[in-house]
C-alpha cells in the first residue's frame, strides 16, 4: 500500500515539474524538510536515521494536495545512531593521518521509519543545501555517499532512488537477503549481515535445542518477507516445522492484533521466532500483555534484540534469546552524547524531542508538547530512556560509526592514488577537487581497514563478514535486566562450527534451569520410528514400535534399520543382537534321546549275548541263527547312529548321518527279508517234490542280504559323489532363530534312500503276511508280519512331521522314528524268543517248536 502512494506521489510531483517547465522559473514543488544535523566541507556524505518510529499518513482524494505527514514517536536510541554519525564525522576532521588537509561534511535526516519519508529525505540530500530558501532549482547537491538506513524497506527505495546517480549507500542495520542482489542494487553496501546468515544461525539454534515446532511473527515489511522466505529454505530438509506465520499489520488495530494472540494462544508451539523491527514490535508487545498467554520461549532477530526499552517494558520477555550484530568500542562518545542539549541546539526540534523524552519535561514555552513542566535543570534520567546514553556495548551505533569510517578511508584512498598507477580508464587517478560518487564507490569496493580492534571491508556483493552475538535477556535479582551474551555465530567458520553456546549461562523464561520444550509430537525413543500423519506437517506423527527384525537406536528416527542376516532385533527394537542358533544339541531333549538310543543298544547287545549262549538250543537255531545274529548286529547299529543325529551339524555328521542311518537299516530289513523268506520256504518245502530249501541255503541267504545292501550302498556312494548332504543354516523358516540342520543335498537322493529301505519293508511284511497262517508253535511269520506293520507306520508317520517343518525337532522326530522302528523290531522279533528262552526252558524243544508235545 506505501509503494502505490510512493508511485502516486511521484506521479503528481512529475506532473507539477512538467507543469512547471512551462514557466521560466523552476522552483520546488514540495516541502522536502529541514535535515536534523547540517554541514559543509569538502566531501558531503548523507545519513538517514529512523528519529520516530511512525508516520501517520494524511488521507487524500487525489484531488488536493495532500498535507505534510506526521512524525509520531520520537526514538532516543535512533537519535543516538544519527549523533554518532555527527560524532565519527567530527573525529576524522580532528585525524592528520586520516583526509589530511581535507574535510568530511554530513547531512542528516529522519525517515520516521517510513519509506515514504525516507524517499522524501533522500531527495533532499539530493538537492543542494539552499533548496529551501531559493526559489530557483540550482541543481544537485555535492553528496558522495549516504549512510544508512535502519529498515531494509527503506533501503530498498533509497537504493533504486540513488542508482541511477551511481551513488554508494552504506546501511547500518538493513539485513534483507534481497538487498544482496548486485543487479538491482549495484551501489549497495552495508556493514550488518544480511539474514541469509541470521536464519542459518537461527536454524541452527533451533536445531541446537530440538525445537522442532515454531511459531514465527513477521512485520509486514521487506525485511520480515524475506526473513520468512529465508527461514523456511533453511528448515526445508530439517525436521523443523512452522505451527503458524503470523504478520503483524502496518495498519495496526487491536483486532487484528487479537487474531493474532488467539493463533498463539491455541498453538502447541511454545517457541516463537520474531522478525520485526522495535518499533513495530512495540504496540504487538503492549496488547500481548494483556492476554493470558504464557510459556514461550521467544526468539529475536538481530532488529530487536538489543532493545532495552522492551526488556525494561515487558518482563515476560525474560528468557529471550536470539542473535544480535557484533558490538564494538566508541571511546568517547558517550562523553559527546552527554554535550547534546537544548542550549547548544536551540533551533533543533529533535533534540528538544529527546529532552523531553529523557526527562519528561519541556526546555521552553516553543516545546512541541506545551502541556509539559519546565526543564529546572536537575532532572535525572527517566529510567526507560537511559539506552540513549548506553554506550558500553554499542552495536548498531558501532555500525554507524564503521560506516562513516569506510567512506572515510575510500576518499582518502582515492585522494592518495599515484598518477600513472590508478584503477580508471588510462590508468588515471580521481580528480579529488570533483570526485564522483562512482569513483567512491569503486575505493569503497576495494577498502579494507581496522577500526576499534576490528576489519572492515566488503565481498562482491557489498556485504560484510557475518558474525553475531547470541545474547540471552536475564533479569537479576535487584530487578535489572541484562543482555548477557552467551555464544556467538561466526559465518567465517567450517559448515558445522559456526555457532558456539555456552548452555550452561542462558537463563530460560522463570529463570528455570530447563530447555523449554517445543514440539508437535513427543520424541519417539529409540525403539520406535515416526508415522507422518497424511495432510499434517512433518513434526506431527505417530511413534509405531519397529517390526521384528527392525531397530531404531536413535531418538526420532524416521524409518527403522533391518539388522543383518545373523541378527535379530531385542525385545525394545534398540539393538541387534545374534539370533539364536537352533540345532539338537544335548540338553534335556538330547541327553534323553541319547540315553534312550545307549539303552536301546545295551539291550540289543544283551539279547546277542543270550542268544550267543543259547546257540544251540531250537528257538535259536530256527530259520538260521546266523540270520537271526546279523539282525541283532544290524539293530544295534541302528540304534547308534540315532547318536549321530544329536549335535551340531558339520560337514562328516551330515554325511554320516544319512548313510549310516540308510545303510544299517537296509542291511536290517534285508536279514527280516532273508528270514522271511527261510520261513516262508521252510513250511512250504513240506510239500512232496517241493525242494525249494536247496535254493535257500545259508550262501544264497548271505548273498540276497549282501545284495539287497549293496543297492543302498551304491545308492549313497552315488549321494556323496554327487551332491552329499552338508551343513545348512537356515534363516529363513524362523527369522529371529538360526536353525542349524543338515541340508540333504540332492532330494532326489534322499528319497530313493527312503523309499528303497520302504521298497524292502513292504516286500517283508507282504512275504510275511502270506506266511502268518502257516501251521506251527513258533511261526516267525506273524511276528516278522507285526514288526513290519510298526515298521512302516512309524515311517510313514515320520515323513509328514519331517516336510512340515525344520529345526531340533524335526530332528528329534527323525531319531524317535529310528528309535521306534528299532524298538519295535527288537521287540517284535525278539521278544518272544527271550521269553522262551528265561523263562519257559520247557518250551525251548525241537517237540514243542514243531507242535508234536502232548499235553
Amino acid at each position: 500500500m506505501e509503494l502505490k502512494r510512493t508511485m502516486i506521489y511521484i506521479f503528481v510531483y512529475v506532473f507539477h515539474l512538467s507543469s512547471a517547465a512551462v514557466s521560466s522559473n523552476c522552483s520546488p514543488q514540495d516541502d522536502f524538510g529541514l535535515p536534523v544535523f547540517l554541514t559543509t566541507e569538502d566531501f558531503t556524505i548523507g545519513g538517514i536515521f529512523p528519529l520516530h518510529y511512525r508516520v501517520e499518513l494524511p488521507s487524500t482524494d487525489y484531488i488536493t494536495k495532500p498535507l505534510k505527514a506526521q512524525c509520531q514517536g520520537f526514538d532516543p536510541r535512533a537519535f543516538r545512531w544519527a549523533l554518532t554519525m555527527k560524532f565519527a564525522v567530527e573525529q576524522i576532521n580532528n585525524r592528520n593521518d586520516l583526509l589530511p588537509n581535507h574535510t568530511l561534511s554530513y547531512r542528516i535526516f529522519d525517515s520516521c521509519s517510513t519509506p515514504v519519508t525516507a524517499q522524501k529525505a533522500v531527495l533532499a540530500a539530493l538537492n543542494s543545501q539552499d533548496v529551501m530558501q531559493s526559489s530557483m532549482c540550482t541543481g544537485s547537491g555535492p553528496l558522495l555517499g549516504l549512510v544508512g538506513e535502519s529498515g531494509s524497506s527503506q533501503s530498498i527505495v533509497l537504493s533504486r532512488t540513488l542508482q541511477p546517480f551511481r551513488i554508494p549507500m552504506i546501511s547500518y542495520f538493513s539485513t534483507c537477503s534481497c538487498l544482496s542482489d548486485r543487479k538491482q542494487f549495484p551501489t549497495f553496501f552495508r556493514v550488518v549481515p544480511n539474514d541469509d546468515y541470521q536464519v542459518k544461525a537461527i536454524t541452527q539454534l533451533l536445531k541446537k535445542f530440538g525445537w522442532t515446532w515454531i511459531g514465527v511473527v513477521t512485520e509486514d515489511h521487506d525485511y520480515g518477507r524475506f526473513a520468512l522466505q529465508g527461514l523456511k529454505r533453511e528448515i526445508e530438509n530439517t525436521d523443523i516445522c512452522l505451527a503458524y506465520h503470523e504478520m503483524i499489520p502496518k495498519d495496526y488495530t487491536r483486532e487484528k492484533v487479537l487474531k493474532i494472540l488467539n493463533v498463539m494462544r491455541e498453538s502447541t508451539a511454545k517457541v516463537v521466532v520474531v522478525f520485526s523491527v522495535e518499533g513495530e514490535f512495540y504496540p504487538f508487545l503492549r496488547e500481548f500483555m494483556t492476554q493470558n498467554i504464557t510459556g514461550i520461549q521467544w526468539i529475536a532477530s538481530e532488529a530487536w534484540v538489543t532493545a532495552s526499552i522492551l526488556a525494561k517494558t515487558y518482563p515476560f520477555l525474560e528468557g529471550t534469546i536470539g542473535f544480535a550484530i557484533r558490538q564494538g568500542h566508541i571511546p568517547g562518545l558517550e562523553d559527546y552524547l552527554k554535550t547534546v542539549n537544548p542550549e547548544r541546539y536551540p533551533s533543533n526540534p529533535q533534540v528538544q524531542e529527546l529532552w523531553e523524552a529523557l526527562y519528561g519535561c519541556s526546555s521552553s514555552s516553543s516545546s512541541l508538547n506545551n502541556h509539559l513542566r519546565r526543564c529546572t535543570g536537575n532532572e535525572t534520567l527517566r529510567e526507560e530512556h537511559s539506552a540513549y546514553l548506553n554506550t558500553s556495548s554499542p552495536r548498531v551505533s558501532y555500525n554507524v560509526y564503521k560506516a562513516v569510517y569506510a567512506f572515510a578511508h575510500s576518499l582518502h584512498n582515492l585522494i592518495h592514488c599515484e598518477p600513472g598507477n590508478g584503477p580508471f580508464e588510462n590508468f588515471s587517478c580521481a580528480d579529488f577537487n570533483n570526485v564522483h560518487p562512482w569513483q567512491l564507490q569503486h575505493y569503497l569496493q576495494e577498502v579494507s581497514f581496522s577500526v576499534s580492534g576490528q576489519n572492515v571491508n566488503f565481498d562482491n556483493k557489498g556485504n560484510s563478514i557475518p558474525y553475531y552475538d547470541l545474547i540471552n535477556w536475564q533479569r537479576h535479582t535487584n530487578g535489572d535486566v541484562q543482555f548477557v551474551k552467551v555464544g556467538l555465530y561466526d559465518g567465517a567458520q567450517h559448515t558445522g562450527r559456526e555457532l558456539f553456546i555456552q548452555e550452561q549461562a542462558i537463563m530460560w523464561p522463570n529463570q528455570y534451569n530447563k530447555v523449554p520444550v517445543s514440539a508437535c509430537t513427543d520424541r519417539c525413543t529409540p525403539g520406535f520410528r515416526k508415522a507422518v500423519h497424511r495432510g499434517q506437517p512433518l513434526c506431527c506423527f505417530d511413534c509405531v514400535p519397529c517390526e521384528s527384525g527392525k531397530i531404531s537406536n536413535q531418538t526420532d528416527s524416521v524409518d527403522c534399520l533391518s539388522c543383518p542376516e545373523d541378527y535379530w532385533s531385542n525385545a525394545n527394537g534398540t539393538m541387534c543382537i545374534p539370533k539364536v542358533v537352533e540345532f539338537l544339541s544335548h540338553d534335556a531333549m538330547g541327553m534323553t534321546l541319547t540315553v534312550i538310543a545307549i539303552v536301546g543298544a545295551f539291550l540289543t547287545i544283551t539279547v546277542l549275548v543270550i542268544f550267543l549262549y543259547n546257540k544251540g538250543t531250537p528257538i535259536v537255531r530256527v530259520n538260521n541263527s546266523e540270520l537271526s545274529f546279523f539282525i541283532l548286529l544290524s539293530l544295534t547299529l541302528c540304534f547308534l547312529c540315532a547318536l549321530v543325529f544329536i549335535g551340531e551339524p558339520t560337514s562328516w555328521s551330515c554325511m554320516l548321518r544319512h548313510t549310516a542311518f540308510s545303510i544299517t537299516f537296509s542291511l536290517c530289513i534285508s536279514c527280516i527279508l532273508g528270514k522271511t523268506l527261510v520261513v516262508l520256504a521252510a513250511f512250504t518245502a513240506t510239500r512232496p517234490g517241493n525242494n525249494i530249501m536247496k535254493w535257500l541255503g545259508p550262501t544264497q541267504q548271505r548273498i540276497i542280504i549282501f545284495s539287497c545292501t549293496l543297492v543302498q550302498v551304491l545308492i549313497c556312494t552315488a549321494w556323496l559323489g554327487a551332491s552329499p548332504p552338508f551343513p545348512y543354516r537356515n534363516t529363513k523358516y524362523q527369522q529371529s532363530k538360526i536353525i542349524l540342520d543338515c541340508s540333504v543335498g540332492s532330494d532326489l537322493a534322499f528319497w530313493c534312500v527312503l523309499g528303497y529301505i520302504g521298497l524292502l519293508a513292504c516286500v517283508c511284511f507282504f512275504l510275511a503276511f502270506l506266511a502268518r497262517k502257516l501251521p506251527g508253535n513258533f511261526n516267525e511269520a506273524k511276528y516278522i508280519t507285526f514288526s513290519m506293520l510298526i515298521f512302516c507306520a512309524v515311517w510313514l508317520a515320520f515323513v509328514p512331521a519331517y516336510v512340515s517343518q525344520p529345526g531340533k525337532f524335526t530332528t528329534a522326530v527323525e531319531i524317535f522314528a529310528i528309535l521306534a522302528s528299532s524298538f519295535g523290531l527288537l521287540l517284535c522279533l525278539f521278544a518272544p524268543k527271550c521269553y522262551i528262552i528265561l523263562l519257559k526252558p520247557e518250551k525251548n524243544t525241537k517237540q514243542h517248536l514243531l507242535g508234536k508235545v502232548t499235553k
